[in-house]
C-alpha cells in the first residue's frame, strides 16, 4: 500500500473517531442531565393542562438587540407586499446581491455583501441546503406558500444550537416553514390557494394540517404551478427600438413536502421532512444580435429526507442532532447547428450524506459554550467525457463561545474543515485542512435605552465546487479554497414608546470585506480554465428603518425599507484597464421602500425596489453599462371569515410603471403583470 493510501486510510480513521467522540459527549452529557432532572423532578411522566394564554404583539423586522446583521420577512409581510417569488423577498434585504438571470423560471442566486453566492448558506427548516456541483443555491426553486419567516444573517445567527456547517458560512439565508397550529377544539386544518397571473401564469397548493394525539402534528403540502413566460419586451440595438417577445421561458414544477413534528414526554422534539421538486423549464438565453430564439431546456429533480432532534435536558445542557440525505438530478439539452449531432446533452446526478450533531453547555448564566461537529459526504455522476466520478469526505467542527454580562454581550467561534477526495479517473486533489475564526461584540450604552454599538468580524472560505475542479477542459485540480474577511460596525436603535408610534427600528452598519484567491474562468492559450486569480476589496453602507405608526382606530400605516450603498473593487493587476473599478453587476446603490396600511376593510401595500447603474463586464466604460431600474409594485387584499372558515383575497400588479429592465445584461425582465390569489382557509 503506497503512502498516499496510508494517508487516505489514517484520514478516514480520524474522522470516524471525532465523530465516535462527539458522539459519545452529547450522549453522555444528555443521560447524566437526565439522571439528575429525574432524581430532582416527581412529576415526570404525567400530563398537565395549563390555562391557554394569548399574546399580541408586533414583531419588529430587524433585530436590533443582535451582534450581527439580521434582516426578517414575515409570512404577513410577504403576502401583503405582493411578493412573488423568493428572490423578490431576498432583494428586499440591504446588503444582499440577487442575480436573476430573467424570465419566471430563470435562475436566481443570492451573495452577501458581493463576496459570492457560494459563501452564502441557505438553510432550510434548520438543515443547510448545498449543492456541491455547482456550489450555489437557486432560491428560485422555493415556493413561498407554506414559508413562515425568511431571514438574512450577515455574518452568522445568533442560535448557538446550529451547524457546523452554517457557522463556516459568510451569511445565512434561513426559510422557516410554517407549523401546524389549530383552533381550540379542532384537531384539522386545511388550505387551498389558487393564483392567476400575466403570462400564462397559474399555481394551485394544498395544505393539510392533522394533530396525532397529544404530542404528533402532520403538516402535508403540494404546490403546482406553471407559466408560459412569453412576455413582450423592447429592444434597443444601438439608434434601432423593436418590440419583442421572450423566447422559451415556460416552466412546469410541482412540489411536495411532508412534515412530522413530535414531542417527547421528557420535552425532547423532532421533526422528520420529506421534500420532492420536479421541473421542466426552457432557458431562455440572452436576447444578442437581434435573435431572442432559444432551445435550451433543463430538468430538475430534487428529493431529500431530514430528520433534526431537539433537546435541552436541564438548564445547562442542550443538544441538537441532525441527519439528511438529498438526491440532485438535472439533464441539460440543447439544439444547434455548432453541435457534431445538432444536439448536445448533458445529465448529471449529485448525492450528499450528512450528519450533524450539536451540544450546548452553560456552566454559569453569563457564559454559554457549544461544540458542532458535521461530517459530509458527497458524489457526483456526470455522462460528460473525462467525468473522474468524485467522492468528496468533508469534516467540520465548530467551537463558540458567549459571555453576557450587563450591557455587553461577546461571542467567538473556531471552525476546523478537513477535506480528502477520492476520484476513480486521474488524481484527487490534495487534502485541505484550515482553521476559521470569527468574532462579535453587541454593547448597550444606556439600561434604559434600546440602542446598541455593534461589532463583528469572520473569516470565511469556499472549497472549489466540483465544476471548479472537474468540468471538461474547464476544470482545474490545482485550485486553492477563495477566502474571505468580514469586518463590520454598526448601531442600532428602537423604540416603542413614542407616543404617535407603536414602534420605530434603525440600523445602520459599515463593513468591508476582501476576497483572496478568488475562483475565476482565466483565459489560457488554448482555452478557458478555472484558476485562483483575483483579489476583491468591498467597501459600503446598509441601513434600514422599520415605522409602525396608528392613523386611526383598527387602522395602521407600516413603513419598512433598506438602502446599501456598497463600492467593491477589482485589485487583482495593477496595471490591469479595470484595476480599482467596480465588479461587473454591482451597483454603487440599491435599496428598497414598502408601505402598508391595514384596516378592518382590506389592506393595501406599495413597494418600490430599484437600483442604480451597473456594468456587465470589468471595464466600467459606456459600452458595458446597464441603467438602472426602479420597479414599483401595489397590492390589496381582503379577508372574510364565515363561522370557521376565511377567505382570503387579493390583487397585485407588479411593475407598475411598465418599466424595462436588465439585471443581467441581454436577459430582459417581464414589463408590467398582473396576479390575483385566493385562500381559503377551514
Amino acid at each position: 500500500m503506497s503512502f498516499k493510501d496510508n494517508l487516505y486510510s489514517f484520514m478516514m480513521w480520524r474522522m470516524k473517531v471525532r465523530f465516535a467522540c462527539i458522539g459519545f459527549f452529547c450522549m453522555g452529557g444528555a443521560l447524566l442531565s437526565a439522571q439528575e432532572v429525574a432524581k430532582k423532578d416527581t412529576i415526570t411522566g404525567k400530563v398537565h393542562q395549563i390555562e391557554k394564554v394569548t399574546v399580541t404583539a408586533r414583531r419588529m423586522p430587524n433585530k436590533v438587540t443582535s451582534a450581527v446583521p439580521i434582516q426578517t420577512l414575515s409570512q404577513q409581510d410577504i403576502s401583503r407586499l405582493g411578493i412573488q417569488n423568493m428572490a423578490d423577498a431576498v432583494r428586499r434585504f440591504a446588503g444582499a446581491n440577487v442575480k436573476d438571470y430573467g424570465g419566471i423560471g430563470g435562475l436566481k442566486t443570492v451573495s452577501v455583501r458581493n463576496i459570492g453566492a457560494v459563501h452564502t448558506a441557505v438553510s432550510y427548516d434548520g438543515v443547510v441546503v448545498s449543492n456541491s456541483q455547482a456550489g450555489q443555491i437557486d432560491i428560485g426553486r422555493f415556493s413561498l406558500d407554506n414559508v413562515s419567516t425568511l431571514s438574512l444573517a450577515i455574518g452568522q445567527t445568533e442560535n448557538m444550537l446550529q451547524s457546523a456547517r452554517l457557522y463556516a458560512s459568510a451569511g445565512v439565508l434561513s426559510i422557516e416553514t410554517e407549523k401546524p397550529h389549530f383552533d381550540e377544539g379542532r384537531s384539522a386544518a386545511f388550505q387551498a390557494r389558487i393564483s392567476s397571473g400575466s403570462f400564462g401564469y397559474v399555481t394551485s397548493a394544498l395544505r393539510w394540517w392533522q394533530k396525532i394525539g397529544n404530542r404528533t402534528r402532520l403538516a402535508l403540502n403540494a404546490n403546482y404551478m406553471r407559466a408560459d413566460g412569453n412576455y413582450p419586451f423592447t429592444l434597443v440595438n444601438g439608434k434601432y427600438v423593436t418590440e419583442e417577445k421572450r423566447n422559451n421561458s415556460d416552466i412546469y414544477s410541482w412540489q411536495g413536502e411532508a412534515t412530522l413534528y413530535h414531542t417527547f414526554k421528557d420535552g425532547g422534539e423532532v421533526d422528520v421532512k420529506g421534500y420532492y421538486f420536479n421541473s421542466r423549464r426552457g432557458l431562455p438565453g440572452a436576447v444578442t444580435l437581434y435573435n431572442p430564439i432559444s432551445d435550451e431546456t433543463l430538468w430538475d429533480e430534487n428529493a431529500f429526507v431530514q430528520a433534526r432532534y431537539k433537546k435541552h435536558f436541564s438548564s445547562k445542557w442542550s443538544l441538537q442532532a441532525q441527519a439528511k440525505y438529498n438526491y440532485g438530478w438535472n439533464r441539460y439539452e440543447d439544439e444547434g447547428k455548432e453541435y457534431a449531432d445538432g444536439y448536445y446533452q448533458a445529465v448529471h446526478r449529485q448525492d450528499e450524506y450528512y450528519l450533524s450533531a450539536t451540544a450546548l453547555y452553560r456552566p454559569f448564566k453569563t457564559l454559554s459554550l457549544s461544540l458542532a461537529q458535521d461530517g459530509v459526504v458527497n458524489t457526483l455522476r456526470s455522462n460528460l467525457k473525462d467525468c473522474p466520478f468524485p467522492t468528496r469526505y468533508a469534516s467540520l467542527t465548530a467551537f463558540n463561545i458567549r459571555y453576557q454580562y450587563g450591557r455587553i454581550t461577546a461571542s467567538g467561534s473556531l471552525v476546523h474543515t478537513f477535506i480528502t477526495e477520492k476520484v476513480e479517473v486521474g488524481n484527487a486533489p490534495e487534502n485541505f485542512r484550515r482553521l476559521a475564526p470569527s468574532a462579535s461584540v453587541s454593547i448597550q450604552p444606556w439600561m434604559e435605552k434600546t440602542f446598541f454599538l455593534r461589532f463583528m468580524y469572520k473569516s470565511t472560505f469556499r472549497t472549489p465546487t466540483f465544476n471548479d475542479l472537474y468540468y471538461y477542459r474547464l476544470g482545474n485540480r490545482s485550485l486553492r479554497p477563495e477566502k474571505a474577511n468580514e469586518y463590520n460596525v454598526g448601531i442600532t436603535w428602537s423604540s416603542s414608546s413614542l407616543s404617535f408610534l407603536d414602534y420605530i427600528s434603525v440600523t445602520f452598519d459599515a463593513y468591508y470585506n476582501d476576497v483572496t484567491d478568488k475562483i475565476v474562468a482565466f483565459p489560457t492559450t488554448y482555452a478557458w480554465r478555472m484558476a485562483n486569480y483575483g483579489t476583491v476589496r468591498a467597501t459600503g453602507v446598509d441601513a434600514t428603518l422599520a415605522i409602525s405608526a396608528p392613523l386611526a382606530k383598527n387602522i395602521d400605516l407600516i413603513i419598512s425599507g433598506g438602502y446599501t450603498l456598497q463600492k467593491a473593487i477589482d485589485l487583482t493587476d495593477s496595471d490591469a484597464k479595470n484595476y480599482k473599478e467596480q465588479l461587473p453587476y454591482t451597483p454603487k446603490h440599491s435599496g428598497n421602500v414598502s408601505a402598508r396600511f391595514e384596516m378592518p376593510w382590506f389592506s393595501i401595500g406599495y413597494s418600490v425596489v430599484g437600483v442604480s447603474k451597473r456594468y456587465c463586464l470589468s471595464q466600467n466604460i459606456p459600452e458595458n453599462e446597464i441603467a438602472g431600474y426602479m420597479e414599483h409594485t401595489a397590492s390589496i387584499s381582503k379577508e372574510c371569515a364565515f363561522k370557521k372558515c376565511k377567505l382570503q383575497l387579493q390583487a397585485e400588479i407588479i411593475n407598475l410603471t411598465d418599466e424595462q429592465y436588465d439585471v443581467i445584461k441581454y436577459y430582459p425582465m417581464p414589463g408590467r403583470s398582473w396576479r390575483v390569489t385566493g385562500t381559503f382557509k377551514f
